[in-house]
């Protein structure tokens, strides 16, 4: 079943890779949608894909790359839209 979320991400997870972390990690779990930056320090994800997929995907964001330190994800059930055929980094 194809499912979608959008995670807010908070802590040390800007200016550490964060986004182009989770832009590899999308792509193997082969998730859809994209990431960027928010001008509170947080980072937004929309992911879509199968429901595996975007629960492993959700879990992998919890660790980040290494110099980043995730304290909290806010998780979004949305409806699938089949808008986004890659996963991107957006500004």
């Amino acid at each position: 079943m194809i499912v979608a979320r959008k995670f807010f991400i908070s802590g040390t997870v800007q200016g550490v890779g964060y986004r182009f972390f989770t832009q590899r990690v999308a792509a193997r779990h082969q998730v859809l949608g994209y990431v960027r930056n928010l001008k509170d320090g947080r980072v937004e994800i929309f992911a879509e894909g199968e429901d595996s997929a975007v629960e492993s995907f959700k879990h992998d964001l919890t660790a980040g790359p290494s110099f980043s330190k995730v304290e909290h994800i806010e998780e979004i059930v949305l409806e699938p839209n089949d808008h986004y055929k890659l996963f991107r980094i957006e500004k």
